[in-house]
């Protein structure tokens, strides 16, 4: 059925080994990310075949559909008060800041008689979800110790996400040192120091990795193949585990230039267009609605992406070495915001393969 995202499971059970080991050799535990795939089962049980002991979603949803595969599981979004009693259920840790919803997945964790753990964010400067102020956050820490039914197991903290801040031995250094305060005034020793997600792994590539940092949460560098600080690729990894597969349902010759005065397309956006004169175009049956505006790269050669509608892809073929008919399929590798995207519209459909796998 197409549009479809073909998803090789040995090679994202290969990608797990070598991200599980890279990580070992830093003394990190990785949570492995799924919601990039919308957490397929299957797909997840794969990672777990890689040496994954923790899944990571940021939906509830999500968690609720890997729980069979009997791994401790990992919240990244910020808890809900309204979802407590369905957090406390599906998700082994949560990550949190705030001491109402603190004290109300105490509550639901108590009314289910289970002891639920909890990891307190650090905001370093990305300014997205965490406790900027060192007081404060002590000052949770001391007050979290009433709560008979949470367990304080580590300190995280997020970056690249929202303002783009890059990890490094600086902002890292500081969790370290926090984590040890916090481990003072507790009189024992956190088991995780969360130091974020796939923009750390280029720490661990150079070897810059802060000594004391014993958990990163891990999605595009083990899905992908790539660290998201820079977008470098990991070295020895799959980077096409995940590959669109779309239709073609139009073969035209047209001008590159569009015909008349050019207003606002169908996004708001004001498109700019180069005259190549007349060119063999190929439009395919997916479009911004499945992708949004994440980008997407031709694996076949030749072909240039020009751009999308909500339901379409338009692409030049006139350089394009294969030879195109209508009914033709075309494939492309995928950022890891088109693949979230793609996976979790339900116009598109998902195919499990296997093998590819070098000698």
């Amino acid at each position: 059925m197409n549009p479809r995202i073909e998803i090789n499971t040995d090679k994202l059970t290969y990608n797990a080994k070598q991200i599980c080991r890279m990580c070992d050799e830093h003394g990190i535990t990785p949570a492995a990310v799924t919601k990039g795939f919308c957490a397929i089962p299957q797909v997840a049980a794969s990672l777990v075949a890689g040496g994954i002991k923790i899944l990571a979603d940021s939906r509830i949803e999500n968690l609720k559909k890997m729980r069979t595969l009997r791994t401790r599981t990992m919240l990244l979004r910020l808890p809900m008060i309204s979802q407590a009693e369905t957090v406390v259920k599906y998700a082994s840790i949560s990550l949190n800041s705030e001491w109402k919803t603190l004290q109300a997945l105490n509550e639901a964790a108590g009314n289910q008689n289970r002891q639920h753990q909890v990891i307190l964010m650090a905001d370093l400067g990305d300014l997205r979800e965490g406790i900027m102020e060192e007081a404060e956050l002590l000052e949770l820490v001391k007050r979290m110790q009433q709560l008979k039914h949470l367990s304080l197991i580590g300190l995280g903290t997020n970056l690249t996400c929202f303002g783009a801040v890059i990890p490094d031995e600086n902002n890292l250094g500081k969790l370290t040192e926090l984590t040890k305060k916090v481990e003072k005034q507790l009189g024992r020793k956190l088991e995780f120091v969360s130091g974020g997600n796939s923009s750390s792994v280029y720490l661990m590539m150079k070897n810059r990795m802060p000594k004391g940092i014993t958990n990163l949460r891990i999605g595009e560098s083990i899905l992908i193949g790539t660290e998201s600080a820079f977008g470098e690729r990991v070295p020895d990894m799959y980077y096409d585990a995940f590959q669109l597969v779309a239709e073609v349902v139009e073969i035209r010759e047209k001008p590159s230039l569009p015909i008349g005065e050019i207003g606002m397309d169908a996004f708001g956006g004001k498109p700019t267009f180069t005259d190549k004169g007349i060119r063999k175009r190929a439009i395919v049956a997916v479009g911004k609605q499945d992708l949004a505006t994440h980008p997407v790269k031709s694996l076949e050669p030749g072909v240039d992406i020009l751009g999308s509608s909500s339901d379409h892809m338009i692409l030049d073929i006139t350089d394009a070495e294969k030879k195109y008919d209508i009914g033709s399929e075309m494939k492309f590798f995928l950022s890891y915001g088109a693949m979230l995207a793609l996976t979790t519209s339900p116009y598109v459909s998902t195919q499990l393969i296997s093998g590819g796998l070098k000698d």
